[in-house]
C-alpha cells in the first residue's frame, strides 16, 4: 500500500498550466528519481505533495501514521543554535515524547487497576511514537550524519548566525536526515556538497535510510546508485521509467523514437491531405475538399508535437591553434593566507606538476581547499607565495567562472554568442545571424528563448549562453569552474557532449572520438562529467596535501580500493622520495646543471610526453587488482614508476630553467 500518492494534480498560474493532471504513487522504502528541465515544476510538485502548495484540482493522500520530510530551499534554522544544536533539533520530537512517557512511568508507580491500564496503553502508544519519530536522540548519530556531509569538531560550537549559506543548507539537510520521516522529499540536496559529501550521501540513502525517497537531482551518479524508478516532468505530466538514471537515458532515446515516428506518419497524413484540398478546393470536388480541409482543422488542434532531444547534437567545435606540447609547468608551489583567528590556512605546499597539451585535468577537494585559487595561480591571475609557474606558448584560454558580472543585460543570447566570438577570435569575424542562433539552439534555446535578454535570464540560463560562446571561440585551452552548478541534468549533458573524451551517438550506440582536441582543466564535484571529460586528476585534500593520479575519476576511486584491500603478504615498501633541484641563483647559475642539462627544449618536451604515457601504463596495470598477489612484478612496477617520477623532476627542473 501506497505511504503517499497524488492523483490527477492540477496547478496553473493564470494561463499558464504548470501541472496537468500528474499522479504519482510512493510505495514504502521506494526510491523514486524525479528529472526534468528547469522550470518544469518538479519542486512545485514535491510542494504540493508536502502541503506547501495547494493544487487546484486533484487529491494528496498520505498513510495514516506516517510523516513527510521536505527539504527547503529556505532554510528553518535558529540563528542563535550552534551547528550541532541546530542538527540536533531533529529530535525535538522525540525529546518531547520521552519526557511524556518518563511521566507516564512516574504515575504507573502508584497506579492500579483501570488506571494502570490505561496508563500501560499510554506508554505502548510513547513507544510506538519514539520509534516512528526516530528512535533514541544520541550525539554519535549527530556527528555522524555532520562529519559525513563535511563538518568538522571544530565546527559544530558555531552560530548558525555566523555560517555561509552553504553551510546552512548542509545542517538543514543533516537535520532532515536525523528525523528519518516515512517518506523523504530532497530537492537538490547535492547542492552544496563536494565530492567526498555526495558519495556519503549516496552510500546514505542507498545503504543506510529504511524510508521512501523522492529525489530531484542534477547529479546522474547519485540517481545511478540510489534510485529504483524514474519520473521524468514533461509537460505538465509525468512519464515513468523504471530502473536507475542509466536505463532511464536509453529507455528514454527509445520511447522518443517511437513519438518521432508516429508524428512523421501523421505529418505524412496532414501533408497528402493539403495536397488534396490544394488540388480540389476550386473544382467540381470543391465540397469534398471543404470537408476534408474543416476535419484537418480539427485534428491539427490534437496533432502530435516533435519530440525534442533526439537529433545528434555533436557539435563541430572551430580548431584552434596548436599550444606547445607544454602547456603550464608549476614547480614547488605553495598558496596559504591567513584565518580570522591568527592561524594559517595552507591550501598547497611544495606542488610540482606539468599540464601537456590535450591533457584533461579534473581538479576535486573540499569546499575551501583552494581549487579555484589553485586555478587562477597557474594562469597567473593571483600571485604565488612560492615556487615557479612557467605557461606554455600560443595559449588561447577560455575561462568560465562561476560569476558573469561582465554580462551585457541588454543582450539576446545569439548577439552575445556574435558579439565574443567577434572578440575573442584572431579573425574578428561576425557569425552569421543563423550560425548563432543555431549554437544557441545546441544549447537548448528554443527560438522564444533566443530572443529573451540576458538580464532577465536565469542563472542556468546565463550559464548556458556563456559557454556556447566560449566553446565557439576557438580556444585551446578551456578552464572551467563549476561548469554545471546552475545546470538541468539535460544542459550538463549537452556540455558534455561538447567538450567529452569519447562521445557516443545516443540513437546508434556508436562511439567516436571526442570533437575537442584543446587541453581542458575542470573544477567540479559532478562525478559523471569529471568521468567523461578528464584523464587526470588532482585531489586536493583541504590540508595543504595535494594528489596527482594519471586516470580518470573512477580509476583513481578504484585504486583507493586496491590499495585499501591489497594482501597483507605484498611486500612492504618505503616510496622514493623526490627532491626537487636546487633553483638557480645568480651566485650558482653557471654550475647548477643536473644531467639534462645538455637536452634542447623540445627533446625535453618529447622525453617528458613520453615518462606521462608510460606511467599511465604502468597506473593502468597497477589498478589491476591481480597485479598485487605478485608481489615481485608489483614491486617491479612500483619501482619503475618511482624512477620514471624522479627522472620527470629533473626533466621539469630544467623545461623550467630553458623556458625563463
Amino acid at each position: 500500500m501506497p505511504v503517499l500518492t497524488g492523483t490527477n494534480l492540477t496547478l496553473s498560474y493564470g494561463e499558464v498550466e504548470i501541472l496537468k493532471g500528474m499522479s504519482i504513487a510512493v510505495e514504502p522504502n521506494e526510491k523514486i528519481g524525479m528529472v526534468g528541465r528547469n522550470g518544469s515544476g518538479k519542486s512545485t510538485l514535491l510542494k504540493i505533495l508536502i502541503g506547501m502548495i495547494k493544487q487546484d484540482t486533484g487529491t494528496v493522500v498520505v498513510q495514516q501514521g506516517a510523516r513527510v520530510g521536505y527539504l527547503h530551499q529556505n532554510h528553518d534554522l535558529q540563528a542563535e543554535d550552534t551547528l550541532h544544536q541546530a542538527a540536533g533539533r531533529a529530535f525535538e520530537m522525540v525529546d518531547k515524547l520521552h519526557t511524556e512517557l518518563e511521566a507516564v512511568y512516574e504515575d504507573m508507580a502508584d497506579a492500579q487497576g483501570d488506571a494502570l491500564d490505561k496508563l500501560l496503553k499510554e506508554q505502548e502508544r510513547l513507544d510506538k511514537a519514539i520509534e516512528s519519530a526516530g528512535g533514541y536522540a544520541n550525539d554519535h548519530k549527530i556527528d555522524q550524519v555532520l562529519h559525513g556531509l563535511g563538518f568538522t569538531d571544530e565546527q559544530f560550537q558555531i552560530q548558525v548566525k555566523d555560517l555561509s549559506g552553504g553551510q546552512c543548507a548542509r545542517v538543514a539537510l543533516a537535520k532532515i536526515l536525523l528525523e528519518s520521516p516515512t517518506v523523504l522529499l530532497l530537492d537538490e540536496p547535492t547542492n552544496h556538497l563536494d565530492v567526498d559529501g555526495r558519495e556519503w550521501l549516496e552510500n546514505f540513502l542507498r545503504d543506510e535510510y529504511r524510508g521512501a525517497v523522492i529525489l530531484i537531482s542534477h547529479d546522474r551518479y547519485l540517481l545511478d546508485q540510489v534510485v529504483s524508478r524514474i519520473v521524468e516532468v514533461e509537460d505538465g505530466r509525468l512519464v515513468e521509467y523504471p530502473g536507475n538514471y542509466a536505463a532511464f537515458r536509453k529507455q528514454r532515446v527509445e520511447r522518443r523514437t517511437v513519438m518521432l515516428r508516429a508524428y512523421e506518419k501523421q505529418q505524412a497524413v496532414f501533408k497528402k491531405e493539403e495536397a488534396f484540398i490544394r488540388q480540389f478546393k476550386a473544382g467540381q470536388r470543391a465540397k469534398q475538399a471543404k470537408g476534408r480541409e474543416s476535419r484537418l482543422d480539427r485534428e491539427k488542434l490534437s496533432a502530435l508535437e516533435r519530440p525534442i532531444e533526439l537529433d545528434d547534437m555533436k557539435l563541430n567545435l572551430p580548431k584552434a591553434e596548436r599550444t606547445g606540447d607544454i602547456v603550464v609547468a608549476a614547480r614547488d608551489i605553495c598558496k596559504s593566507y591567513p584565518n580570522d583567528d591568527g592561524s594559517t590556512k595552507v591550501l598547497f605546499k611544495d606542488l610540482t606538476f606539468h599540464i601537456e597539451r590535450g591533457q584533461r585535468w579534473g581538479v576535486i577537494g573540499p569546499n575551501g581547499a583552494g581549487k579555484s585559487t589553485l586555478i587562477r595561480c597557474l594562469l597567473t591571475e593571483q600571485d604565488i607565495d612560492s615556487g615557479t609557474i612557467k605557461l606554455g606558448s600560443k595559449l588561447a584560454v577560455g575561462h568560465f567562472t562561476q560569476t558573469h558580472e561582465d554580462l551585457d543585460p541588454e543582450k539576446t543570447v545569439y548577439r552575445h554568442i556574435q558579439d565574443t566570438i567577434k572578440r575573442e577570435t584572431e579573425e574578428r569575424v561576425m557569425m552569421s545571424e543563423q550560425d548563432a542562433r543555431n549554437l544557441a539552439g545546441a544549447f537548448m534555446f528554443s527560438g522564444k528563448d533566443q530572443e529573451k535578454q540576458i538580464g532577465v535570464m536565469s542563472g542556468g540560463e546565463q550559464a548556458r549562453a556563456v559557454l556556447a560562446a566560449l566553446l565557439a571561440s576557438a580556444k585551446n585551452v578551456l578552464v572551467l569552474d563549476e561548469p554545471t552548478n546552475h545546470l538541468d541534468i539535460q544542459a550538463a549533458e549537452r556540455l558534455e557532449g561538447a567538450i567529452a573524451r569519447t562521445y557516443e551517438n545516443p540513437k546508434t550506440g556508436e562511439v567516436t572520438q571526442g570533437d575537442y582536441e584543446g587541453t581542458i582543466m575542470l573544477i567540479s564535484h559532478d562525478r559523471a562529467l569529471i568521468d567523461a571529460v578528464c584523464d587526470h586528476m588532482l585531489i586536493l585534500d583541504g590540508n595543504g596535501g595535494c594528489e596527482i593520479f594519471a586516470g580518470t575519476y573512477t580509476e583513481w576511486k578504484q585504486s583507493k580500493l586496491i590499495v585499501r584491500d591489497k594482501p597483507k603478504f605484498a611486500k612492504q615498501r618505503t616510496p622514493a622520495v623526490v627532491k626537487a633541484a636546487p633553483k638557480p641563483t645568480k651566485k650558482n647559475q653557471g654550475e647548477q646543471k643536473n644531467k639534462y642539462s645538455w637536452m634542447q627544449i623540445g627533446k625535453i618536451e618529447e622525453r617528458m610526453t613520453e615518462i606521462g604515457i608510460e606511467l599511465k601504463r604502468i597506473d593502468a596495470e597497477l589498478g589491476d587488482a591481480d597485479v598485487w598477489t605478485d608481489y615481485e612484478r608489483a614491486n617491479g612496477l612500483t619501482d619503475k614508476r618511482d624512477a620514471l617520477k624522479v627522472e620527470l623532476e629533473e626533466l621539469e627542473a630544467e623545461w623550467v630553467t630553458k623556458s625563463n
